[in-house]
């Protein structure tokens, strides 16, 4: 989740509905679709994940995880296929996605599966982009949220390396070295994520992206 340098005058939650009446434009998707379903199922199982994990459960937390990652590319099928796309649905299906890595990246660093320095590291990023958004509304200078080419290298990143871990805990495959390797990788493009972030955020706060 970042920002984009456009506070574009889009509706939110509360104001669409009414908006769509009094224009009576296009008419938009229900906001509890099939897709949106499908993301409001993965952040529900969050919490199963989490405590199969911490149960020692690693092969069925493996399994649910990539049924997550299965649906995520279902919903967002639906969601283009038969333009289901709603400002619920953008915001809800990254915030699942976001909530499982972060349910495993805890749970296996208290595990002592994965460093508790990248642990901190993901999770202190999420919070600080959080963070950020709701100080920029609440100053009434709002962020739109759009992925960053790096933001997403950096999720990918993260979901191989949270399947890799369940697979190689779950599985015994023996992928020390892999993961070894893989957590310097995430580890980085955590980092680097955030800056980017933090300098979009500040040109977005400052004005500094309209006068270029």
């Amino acid at each position: 989740m970042e920002p984009n340098g456009q506070s574009a005058n889009r509706p939110s939650l509360r104001s669409a509905a009414p908006l769509q009446e009094t224009e009576g434009a296009v008419s938009q998707p229900p906001a509890l679709n099939v897709p949106n379903c499908i993301s409001l199922a993965r952040v529900l199982s969050v919490p199963v994940v989490f405590w199969l994990i911490l149960s020692g459960r690693y092969q069925t937390a493996f399994f649910l995880f990539v049924i997550a990652g299965l649906s995520d590319a279902v919903d967002g099928w639906l969601a283009k296929r038969y333009n289901l796309r709603t400002e619920l649905g953008s915001y809800l299906d990254p915030l699942a996605d976001k909530l499982l890595i972060v349910c495993i990246f805890v749970a296996m660093g208290f595990l002592g599966e994965l460093p508790l320095w990248l642990v901190i590291a993901v999770v202190s990023r999420d919070l600080l982009i959080i963070t950020g958004v709701l100080l920029a509304w609440l100053l009434d200078h709002p962020v739109r949220i759009r992925p960053l080419i790096v933001s997403k290298a950096n999720t990918f990143a993260q979901l191989l390396l949270a399947s890799l871990v369940l697979a190689d805990t779950g599985f015994k495959l023996g992928l020390g070295s892999i993961r070894d390797w893989l957590v310097v990788v995430t580890g980085l493009l955590t980092i680097a994520s955030l800056g980017a972030y933090t300098v979009a955020w500040f040109r977005h706060m400052t004005g500094s992206e309209q006068a270029k």
